[in-house]
Formats: C-alpha cells, structure tokens, sequence
C-alpha cells in the first residue's frame, strides 16, 4: 500500500507542477511532503495520510485517505482559495499511476482555522483515493 500512496502523492505533485498558476503561488517547492525550511507562505504539504487494504476477489486495491494542509499568513480566504486551485488541478489526476490505476479521487470535506500560536491560517483538505 505504500507504494499506491507514493504513487498517489507523485501524481499529484506532477498535476500541480504542470499548473503555471498554481506553482507561481507554491513556489519550486509545489506539495511537499517533508520538513522545507525556511518556510514560505502560502503553501501546501501533506499531512495526514492513511491506507487502508480495499482489495477485493478479483483485484488488490487500496483506500488512501490524504489530508493537504494549505497555510497562508494572510487570511483564511486565501488558504481556503489555494485548497480551491489544488482540488482543481486533481480533477485531471492521471488513471494510470506508476503500475496502479486511479479508480476514483473524491474531495471529503475542508476545515479552516486560524492558529494562534503561529499567527497563522490553515485549511484542511481531506482527500479519499481507491486504487488497484
């Protein structure tokens, strides 16, 4: 399962990648799914991830549940906007991901929230993906 999601994260990096719009925003660093320092903002990382076997009699298949995290020290439009632009672009993920095959990739839900402590906006994007 593990190599679905790495197959998940680089396909979608790819879409991002391929947006102009979207990388003039992200900078180089379009999705990173680790530590970037320094930090520059607005930008979106991986956050939570979870794969779950979904296989069934006939194909080995997995569930991922991908949480994007979009931080902005703006505002919570512009963080919310950003989480907007990224499930645009997931809209063209390729059916076929380095020898697995997207069923589907369905937005669950997004919550925003201002954290305090950072002085920062953050919109929460969860994600559900089956692949086989």
């Amino acid at each position: 399962m593990t190599n679905a999601v790495n197959a998940l994260l680089a396909a979608l990096q790819q879409a991002v990648k391929a947006d102009a719009d979207l990388m003039a925003v992200l900078g180089p660093q379009g999705i990173p799914d680790r530590t970037v320092r320094p930090q520059r903002f607005p930008a979106v990382i991986v956050g939570l991830v979870e794969a779950r076997d979904f296989s069934t009699g006939e194909a080995e298949g997995a569930e991922i549940l991908l949480t994007l995290e979009a931080w902005s020290a703006v505002s919570r439009r512009e963080a919310e906007a950003l989480v907007a632009e990224v499930r645009r672009v997931a809209h063209g993920l390729p059916e076929t991901m380095d020898g697995f095959r997207l069923v589907n990739f369905r937005h669950r839900r997004t919550v925003s929230r201002r954290e305090v402590k950072a002085g920062l906006f953050v919109a929460e994007a969860s994600f559900r993906a089956v692949v086989e």
